[in-house]
């Protein structure tokens, strides 16, 4: 059902109809839903792609909250029998995956893997933006952005951090479009998917731990040291450590590249934007955080089940229910910013941005996620200054069945 045939009444009351979720898969156009359900049901009772019946928290205070409140918990999402907005094609035990970290005795290694000053890493985000955009200029206009550009850069970053052959990047990229699919119903090679990348990334550790101490790299050559000198790893076994790499690779390249698709889209949309970075590029930090807080690659709302029953504006939610956050519905609430739905390189707002969560489960790749988004941002402004859309932004084709909003392809000239 949509929200024109809603219009007369409020979702989610005693026999009506529910509204039907995921919204509209185009990332550059805003869902017309949103204002609607803001201002008649900011907390409206929708049906998912599993037919499950879920909450739909669309204004920026209740989504707050549902993310701030520990009753609402992303682990419980992947147990049986739980209402789902799609169907699992990772293994339940990945979905709280800095549970499991912290669990393990892990977090110290990741975080560290995950801070982005980390020596010499911004210099080779840098030339490896550079090659690519080397490489695009070679081979001439038009040219694929994601292909060419954004995908191969957000690889590069991952398996820096994680201590893998960039070489790899293509075979790790192309799970991904398996792993983060969203299916009506599970199907069984999703499985075969998930297991063939844990494969890989156990051989990976087994060549770290084969090297000298001084000569391993990323996370997991911190995990081999682990693995030889602290006691209480010792329980850890090769695929708990595998684990720990593939989902962190899968949740953060494909995070990346999709949000760094969308910011160069609605940049190419306004073109004098990107004469006002190349102009003032130390307002590139500012304009990251803006075009975060624009972006609509989260396609499928934050899922959270509510551990006992909670009011969340007007609504009772109870035990059990799926709880889903509208990340665009949160950031484009007027009540939170004002203008928002401007983009705007120079704002100044008192209220964060929700693109990253909040709360517990809160990004903790957020500054390496900012750090990759300026880097590639600035070298394309410098060096591509006359950078177009290539084709009529409405021929751009939006894939459906994906965790993300993102086109199959982003034509540019230049």
């Amino acid at each position: 059902m949509t929200v024109e045939q809603l219009e007369g009444g409020e979702p989610g009351g005693a026999g009506d109809a529910l509204l039907d979720f995921p919204l509209s898969r185009r990332g550059d156009v805003l869902p017309q839903e949103c204002a609607w359900l803001r201002e008649k049901a900011p907390v409206a009772r929708v049906r998912t792609l599993t037919g499950d019946p879920a909450w739909l928290v669309s204004g920026y205070a209740p989504a707050r909250q549902v993310l701030e409140d520990e009753r609402f918990s992303l682990k419980d999402t992947a147990n049986a029998g739980v209402p789902r907005q799609y169907a699992l094609t990772i293994p339940p035990e990945v979905v709280n995956n800095m549970g499991n970290i912290n669990g393990a005795g892990l977090r110290d290694a990741v975080m560290k893997a995950l801070n982005p000053r980390q020596e010499g890493l911004r210099d080779l985000l840098r030339a490896t933006a550079g090659e690519l955009v080397d490489r695009m200029v070679a081979e001439g206009a038009p040219a694929d952005l994601r292909a060419g550009f954004a995908d191969p850069f957000s690889a590069a970053l991952h398996c820096r951090v994680l201590g893998v052959p960039f070489e790899d990047w293509r075979r790790l990229m192309s799970g991904l479009d398996v792993a983060f699919m969203t299916a009506r119903e599970p199907f069984a090679d999703s499985a075969l998917n998930w297991y063939k990348d844990v494969g890989y990334f156990v051989e990976r550790l087994e060549a770290q731990l084969a090297l000298p101490a001084e000569e391993r790299t990323g996370l997991l050559g911190r995990f081999a040291g682990l693995k030889e000198a602290d006691p209480e790893s010792a329980h850890l076994t090769d695929d708990m450590f595998a684990t720990v790499a593939v989902s962190l690779f899968g949740a953060g390249a494909v995070s990346t590249s999709a949000f760094l698709v969308l910011a160069v889209l609605a940049l190419l949309r306004k073109p004098e934007l990107i004469g006002y970075l190349r102009a003032h590029p130390e307002r590139m930090g500012k304009a990251v955080d803006e075009l975060l807080r624009w972006n609509l690659s989260v396609g499928d709302g934050l899922p959270r089940i509510a551990l006992e029953d909670v009011r969340v504006g007007d609504v009772l939610v109870k035990k059990g229910e799926l709880v889903l956050v509208l990340l665009e519905g949160a950031n484009f609430d007027p009540l939170a910013f004002e203008n928002p739905d401007v983009l705007d390189l120079e704002r100044e707002s008192s209220r964060p941005h929700l693109a990253f969560g909040a709360g517990r489960h809160f990004c903790p790749a957020s500054a390496l996620g900012r750090a990759h988004a300026e880097i590639a941002l600035e070298v394309l402004v410098e060096r591509l200054p006359e950078l177009r859309l290539a084709v009529p932004a409405e021929n751009l084709v939006w894939r459906t069945g994906f965790i993300k909003r993102l086109p199959e392809r982003l034509p540019v000239a230049w």
